[in-house]
């Protein structure tokens, strides 16, 4: 008798108020293997949350009553959960503002359901088993002066005070920990922190490297450098 291995099935919560978005997304999610619960709009999924427990937030920006920016807001507020944001607006000030709500990634409408299946089984191959960019024999920490980055805790110390990071906060640090000194081009860390070719523009890293600078800045002696016309890389030295 053949061997039928058991179904990992993620789940995901999809926010948006226009139906045949929703069933769109619920057609192709259903190849995929994939759980699919949806919330009309931003005060329903707020509800729904705490009880579904997803995997990840999936949410649109322009909704009745609480849009999609103060929804992201609430909820990396109160949850550690990874949030793609859909935009019908191809302004790069509304792609920069959702990202800097705490959003991990966004896409903009119209937009290809296999894109974004492949966006979210980037994320989700990062979750299983709480592995991220950090390779299996990788250090347990790492650390520089003040600053503690405990690896398979997912927290980051500067002295005795705990750091509060994003999902991919974490990880953009913790690949550059890997390497201090080097430099990475946006590219690369799209391709090596997001795992997969992004289609976007950039401003996805910049952004992150932004609030990343925000967080480290009572690190005295760690800073992420931008070099002009290439990239960025992580430095422990004076920084100035």
């Amino acid at each position: 008798m053949e061997r039928c291995e058991p179904l990992v099935t993620w789940k995901v919560l999809i926010v948006d108020d226009d139906p045949n978005v929703r069933e769109i997304i619920r057609l192709y999610f259903r190849q995929q293997l994939i759980e699919l619960i949806e919330a009309p709009d931003g005060v329903s999924a707020l509800t729904m949350l705490a009880e579904v427990k997803p995997d990840i937030v999936i949410l649109d920006v322009m909704m009745p009553g609480l849009d999609g920016y103060e929804t992201c807001r609430e909820i990396t507020k109160r949850y550690d959960v990874p949030v793609i944001m859909l935009t019908a607006k191809n302004d790069e000030f509304d792609r920069v503002l959702g990202l800097e709500l705490g959003a991990d990634d966004y896409m903009t409408k119209p937009f290809s359901p296999r894109e974004l299946v492949a966006r979210i089984k980037a994320i989700f191959r990062r979750m299983q088993k709480g592995q991220s960019i950090i390779e299996v024999d990788a250090p347990v920490q790492y650390e520089f002066d003040n600053l503690v980055i405990h690896v398979n805790r997912r927290e980051v110390l500067s002295g005795s005070m705990k750091i509060d990071m994003r999902p991919k906060e974490f990880e953009l640090l913790a690949f550059f920990a890997k390497s201090p000194g080097s430099v990475f081009t946006r590219e690369q860390l799209l391709e090596q922190v997001w795992g997969y070719n992004f289609l976007g523009d950039m401003r996805t890293v910049d952004v992150h490297i932004k609030k990343l600078r925000e967080k480290l800045s009572t690190c005295h002696h760690v800073c992420i450098h931008t070099v002009w016309g290439v990239g960025y890389k992580f430095e422990v030295a004076a920084c100035t």
